[in-house]
Order: C-alpha cells, then structure tokens, then sequence
C-alpha cells in the first residue's frame, strides 16, 4: 500500500475538518430526531461530493477509488447516514461513466455532480434482494417509450433524490433471467410514487423508501448503454464500487466507537484506577485496533485494484465482509467499555452499534459475499494458494 499523496492527504483534511467544525455539532440531535440533514447536504455539493467519482469533463472532482474510500471514512467517523445519501447517488454515476452512452453521459453527468441531480439504485423488491434475477419489476416497449409496473423496497435517497437506476425485466423469459435485466434512467414523473418512509434501527435522517412504478414512462432514450440485457453486469460492476463503500463506512464507525471508548478508558475510573489499566479492557482494545487496521488494509486493497481498472468483486466482497462483521463487534466492545452508560442515548456510542448492523446486509448480505468469494476460490485459483496466484 502506497502512502498517501499530497492531494490525498489534501482530500481527507477537507473532510475530516467538514466533519468537526459542521457534523459533528449537530448529528447527535439529528439522528436520535431522524431529521433529514438538509443544510449538509448543501454542504457536500458545495465541497464537490456529489461529484467525487465524476470525471472533471462532466465537472466532477475525479477521485479515484482509494481516495473516495478515505473520504467516505472520515464522514462516516462523524455521521454514517450521510456516506449513504453519497454512495447511492455514485453508484449511479458510476454507472453511467462505465456504461452510459455519449447522450447520457453528456447531459446527466453534469448535473449529478453538482448535486442538481441527486440519484439513487432502485434493485431491492419485496420479494428480491440479494438475488438480483429474481426481480419482478417489468419494463414493456411501446413504440419509442417503455412503460414501467412494479414496486421497489428500502431505496436510499427514495424521496429526496429526483433521477434513479432503475432496475428491471424486459424479457422475463430469458434463460438465464439475468440475460433480460436491464437498467433505464428514471427521472420522477407519473406513475413514479413514493408510498412511504421506512422506520429503521439506525442508518436514521437518511430517506430510505417503498417505491411503486405504475404505468410509468421511461424514455427507450434513458436505457443505459443502448441496448437490453445488459442490466444484470452492469448493476454488478456498481456493486463492486458499493461495497468497497460500506467497508470504508464500517472503518469510520468503528474508529469512532473506539476512539470513544479509548477517552473513556482513560477517564473512568473503578478499584482506584482508571479503567483503561485493567487487563480486560486492554484486551478488548487491542483486538479493536488490530482489527480496525486489518479492515483498512483490505479496504484500500480493493480499491487498488479497483483502480488499476480490474475486476475486483472477491475482494471488495472480502473487504466487505471482514469490516462489516469487524465493525459490529468493535461497537459491542465499545458499548460494554461505557457500561451502563454506553446503553443510554446520551452518548453516540449507541449510535454506532445501531448503524453497525446494516453494513452486514447492504449491498448485498455477508452470507451472499461468503458464497460469492468461494465462488472465485474454487473457479478462479488453480492451486488453492490464492494470496500467490493474485501476486500478493
């Protein structure tokens, strides 16, 4: 792992000062009110977020994605909900920079860096997460237009963003039923309903929504790349970059929990000394920290090799993986560290370890990245050894 560049390091200060002078004051009240943030969200477009991943000749900054993934941390150190409304929105942009065509490119680009656009993945149905194919959502051709019937569950940004990735059938008798998904850009409009917010454990001030599509029309014009069928390996490659994303998020709550529960090691006292000094609060720290910096090694890793522009679904999934279940027990740990304390609403801690847990289930389940890792395992290492066969 190379060191940080000046203009990363440049990338990260930005943020990590956003986050104290301008998160941090307010997420506390905002969460535990699931009060949608309104003002940072302008914050973020004027900082350029809403472009991060945009090439600069749509207007965008051009991060790659090692450095996104620090960017995406340090917010999540200060508020986690806001890296979600980032994240849905880039996958999108990402999306169309890989798979769009020059006319879509040209004119949604532009705008979704500003943030005048602010997008969203529409995949998740009532009776289809994980398993992509077995979307129900249909989208029927009628002359130069494509009419759209179906419903869409837990969809980030569902009522604050305005232009969406939407996923759905064109040939439900395609075998395999991947080879009928395809994706359109789909701008609210008729037929394009919000039916309601979902309340959640955490992940709150973020709109995550039931969507209904009845009827609606959708441009053939907005269908990514030109051409059916397509769908399922472009949603695919988006998810590379959306895991990567809920690793980075899983590494800027448990930094946070840790750096919580370290000061309060400090700080609290028991048997005349402070608590830190025990043996089992060391024991606990420690664990935390070395996994915390296994996470980033694996994070960055991923997004490496994301940059060099190969495939990088294993180990996005494993970075995916390991942060997110890493994660989850370093707010454990931290809550047990505050005792009693740690389980009252006056401090974040509990925050944390009620964001934790949808990092094992975004983008797609960890028991779905278990499968999809022993997958390229078995097919992909002729040996077994594959730390040598992938030149690690």
């Amino acid at each position: 792992m190379a060191p940080l560049s000046e203009a990363q390091r440049g990338i990260v200060s930005t943020i990590r000062e956003f986050v104290r002078r301008e998160v941090n004051p307010v997420a506390h009240q905002m969460e535990h009110d699931d009060e949608y943030p309104f003002e940072l969200v302008e914050r973020m477009k004027e900082l350029g977020l809403f472009g991060a991943i945009i090439p600069e000749e749509y207007g965008g900054l051009a991060l790659d994605v090692s450095t996104y993934a620090l960017a995406i941390e340090e917010i999540c150190r200060g508020w986690m909900s806001l890296s979600g409304i980032l994240n849905s929105h880039l996958i999108m942009a990402y999306l169309v920079t890989t798979h769009g065509t020059k006319q879509q490119k040209e004119h949604y680009l532009p705008l979704m860096a500003t943030g005048e656009k602010r997008g969203g993945i529409c995949i998740t149905e009532p009776n289809a997460g994980s398993d992509v194919q077995a979307i129900e959502t249909r989208a029927v051709r009628e002359g130069d237009e494509y009419v759209v019937n179906g419903s869409k569950s837990l969809i980030t940004n569902g009522r604050h963003g305005n232009t969406f990735a939407l996923v759905t059938k064109t040939d439900i008798d395609a075998d395999p039923p991947r080879r009928g998904i395809s994706v359109f850009i789909a701008e609210k409009g008729p037929g394009f309903n919000v039916v309601r917010d979902v309340p959640k454990l955490g992940y709150k001030g973020v709109d995550t929504c039931e969507l209904s599509f009845d009827d609606y029309q959708v441009s053939g014009g907005n269908l990514v790349g030109g051409e059916e069928g397509k769908g399922f390996y472009q949603i695919l490659s988006g998810l590379e970059l959306g895991r990567i994303n809920v690793a980075a998020r899983c590494l800027g709550v448990a930094r946070a929990a840790m750096e919580d529960a370290t000061n309060y090691a400090k700080q609290r006292k028991t048997f005349g000394k402070p608590i830190g000094e025990h043996q089992s609060i060391q024991i606990m720290l420690a664990n935390m920290a070395t996994n915390i910096q296994a996470a980033h090694l694996m994070v960055l890793h991923a997004a490496e090799k994301k940059d060099r522009g190969e495939r990088a679904d294993m180990e996005a999934g494993m970075a995916k993986l390991f942060a997110s279940e890493m994660c989850m027990q370093v707010t454990i740990d931290a809550m047990r560290i505050h005792g009693g304390y740690g389980y009252t609403q006056d401090l974040n801690v509990e925050r944390h370890f009620r964001d934790a847990p949808l990092m094992m289930i975004g983008e797609g389940t960890n028991e779905i990245q278990r499968i999809l890792i022993a997958r390229h395992l078995l097919k992909d290492y002729s040996t077994g050894d594959f730390l040598y066969e992938s030149g690690l």
